[in-house]
């Protein structure tokens, strides 16, 4: 059954029948009423919340009632709550899956946090930690364990499960079973044993990024019983997407940087000499930076993620390789200085941003090189990995397509990645987007540019790469022209007013058309095809983009969404309750946002409560952290306002 359903609020929205008490087979096999109400009572009492979002109701009734199901919410959208709430309703042990261990920790500090019992069993902990939390297991005191797919199905660790007669699992990043996933993992194959194990256990996969084809792969290994199919919008209308062409890389970023000054991001780099070097230049200028790259060494990534994580840092420059393990809320902005391989990865990688639901920029520098370049790393790994699926190779390279055509559409960003994940997207004007807030503009007399450019091609006797065809047309005067007599043409000089950046885009946006050819690998060399005749004799029209020429300092449009999210705030006391955050965090050795995320914060700045029962209307204060940080923050807040 697929089911996608708008925002639901409890009690008030609900009809009659969803607000009775169900009589339901759970657990040990002995009935037990449950009741929405009841189910939200839990969840305002822990997690601080009395609205729950869209599909997050019908995924924990399958839950609730013993069912399995796929839910796939974007990131941000509350699916480790499908899994936590029921478990905590219950009083029953649920078995959460993850795939790496500073995901496992993030997750339980925060739930011990909001008062809810949970362990993390890994290879990181001692013996007697480990015994401590199997302990805890056998007592039935814990409400939630995490563990990673290669201990639950490669150890006897499931003897204890199978002993205390665990019921309920639940597959963080389900994705990473599928081929056709993004982040393919062997060993969450190996979770089809859950079944044989645990016959009477219902099993629920939870991801962020999954096309169809992914989501019927998933239920297949997972061998899946009539699963419940929950999808949700995969718009992220608190991110403002970007994709800029490519000029000069360093003042690019470090223009985005402006944007979001001490706030957090992530620079993703396609390659780890890039990292290396972004970063040396990104200290060189004072940012608090890490770098991290399956090159450096487990203690330095570990540590590079740790200083991201407890804010020690506010950048993080890295390849794809960083992410999955990180759950900080409060990312500002995510940058891609190249093309990703997939717009499964770039949903995955962008959606780390902004999921505190604040607004968050994800700016994606382009350049028609982007394509060869993932071409060749797909290809390189193809050979080097000896036998692979068949299928592999065409798919990724489908991929790639789609990712290209992506950067260099002319349609809402917004609209286009939810279309790509097979849904609609009804709003004319998303302005959050680099084509809705007006970043690009077609260049003027494109054709006429085209037809010099694909002129120039021609009179090097199609025999030339792209940085020659563009010094000629700039007038450049070089050993290499001069040689050749490349002066002496009539397209020599013929656009000597353009920058090499400008002309080396323009280039790669006519390949990307179709309309000129780049063939070869090691030195690619410029042909035309039927296509660029028809732009030389006038037959066919040429349409190029280009950023907007802004004058200096001033700054691209805003997004609707940053300025209503501001609205109303204190800035000032806001970053007065940042820094408490961050001192409170370091004393009890914790992420910052495990304490309050960046939207309980803001609020806090907005409303301004006057006492501790004012304070626990806010949304994500439950009771626990009411009793723990409620005072010291109101005391904070008071303050502010008696010196302001």
């Amino acid at each position: 059954m697929l089911c996608i359903v708008p925002r639901l609020t409890f009690p008030s929205e609900c009809g009659s029948a969803m607000m009775q008490a169900r009589r339901i087979n759970f657990a040990m096999g002995s009935d037990v009423r449950w009741s929405a109400e009841g189910l939200l009572d839990v969840i305002a009492h822990h997690w601080g919340y009395r609205t729950l979002r869209p599909l997050q109701e019908p995924a924990m009734r399958a839950v609730l009632e013993g069912r399995d199901s796929l839910v796939v919410l974007p990131t941000g959208g509350g699916k480790s709550l499908c899994y936590q709430a029921p478990a905590v309703y219950f009083r029953a042990t649920t078995v959460v899956v993850s795939p790496l261990i500073a995901l496992m920790k993030d997750q339980v500090d925060s739930l011990q946090r909001c008062g809810v019992p949970a362990v993390q069993i890994d290879s990181s902990q001692s013996e007697s930690e480990r015994w401590s939390s199997e302990h805890d297991l056998r007592q039935g005191n814990a409400r939630l364990v995490f563990v990673s797919p290669e201990r639950l199905v490669n150890t006897d660790f499931y003897r204890l499960l199978q002993q205390i007669q665990v019921r309920t699992f639940a597959i963080d990043e389900a994705h990473c079973i599928s081929h056709w996933g993004h982040d393919f993992r062997p060993e969450y194959r190996q979770l089809s044993r859950l079944r044989e194990r645990f016959p009477q256990a219902s099993v629920h996969a939870y991801t962020a990024t999954a096309t169809e084809q992914v989501r019927r792969d998933i239920i297949t290994q997972l061998n899946l019983r009539h699963p419940e199919v929950l999808v949700g919008t995969f718009d992220r209308p608190n991110l403002t997407y970007r994709v800029l062409p490519r000029l000069d890389l360093f003042k690019q970023v470090e223009e985005v940087l402006a944007r979001h000054d001490g706030e957090s991001g992530i620079i993703y780099c396609p390659r780890r000499r890039d990292v290396d070097d972004l970063t040396t230049a990104l200290l060189g200028r004072k940012h608090r930076v890490v770098a991290y790259h399956a090159g450096m060494s487990s203690e330095e990534r570990h540590a590079a993620q740790e200083a991201f994580r407890t804010e020690q840092v506010d950048l993080v420059v890295a390849t794809v390789a960083f992410g999955m393990g990180i759950d900080r809320s409060n990312v500002r902005f995510v940058l891609h200085t190249a093309m990703p391989k997939s717009l499964e990865h770039y949903q995955q990688e962008t959606g780390r941003a902004g999921r505190d639901g604040l607004e968050a920029e994800c700016v994606l520098l382009f350049s028609g090189a982007d394509f060869f370049t993932q071409r060749s790393m797909i290809e390189k790994s193809v050979q080097e990995a000896g036998a692979v699926d068949p299928g592999f190779l065409p798919s990724a390279l489908k991929h790639l397509d789609d990712m290209t055509r992506y950067c260099r559409g002319a349609i809402c960003r917004h609209r286009a990645l939810v279309s790509y994940f097979g849904q609609a997207y009804a709003t004319p004007n998303c302005n959050a987007c680099d084509i809705c807030l007006g970043d690009t503009e077609e260049v003027p007399d494109a054709t006429v540019l085209a037809q010099k450019i694909l002129s120039c091609v021609a009179r090097v006797k199609e025999s030339f790469g792209i940085n020659h065809v563009v010094g000629v047309l700039r007038g450049e005067n070089t050993d290499t022209i001069r040689r050749r007599g490349h002066e002496q043409l009539t397209t020599f000089g013929l656009l000597k007013g353009q920058t090499k950046a400008d002309l080396r885009d323009w280039i790669y946006q006519l390949i990307g058309q179709g309309l000129l050819l780049q063939v070869g690998e090691e030195y690619p060399l410029l042909k035309l095809n039927e296509a660029s005749w028809q732009v030389m004799r006038g037959q066919r029209k040429v349409r190029l983009i280009q950023l907007v020429r802004r004058k200096q300092g001033e700054k691209p449009l805003l997004s609707r969404t940053v300025e209503a999210s501001w609205e109303g705030v204190d800035q000032e006391l806001f970053e007065k309750l940042r820094q408490l955050r961050r001192s409170l965090a370091n004393a009890a050795r914790v992420p910052p946002y495990v304490v309050f995320n960046d939207a309980v914060l803001r609020q806090l700045a907005r409303l301004r409560p006057r006492n501790l029962t004012h304070m626990r209307q806010v949304p994500g204060i439950g009771d626990a952290k009411l009793r723990d940080y409620g005072k010291t923050f109101l005391e904070a807040i008071l303050e502010h306002d008696a010196r302001s």
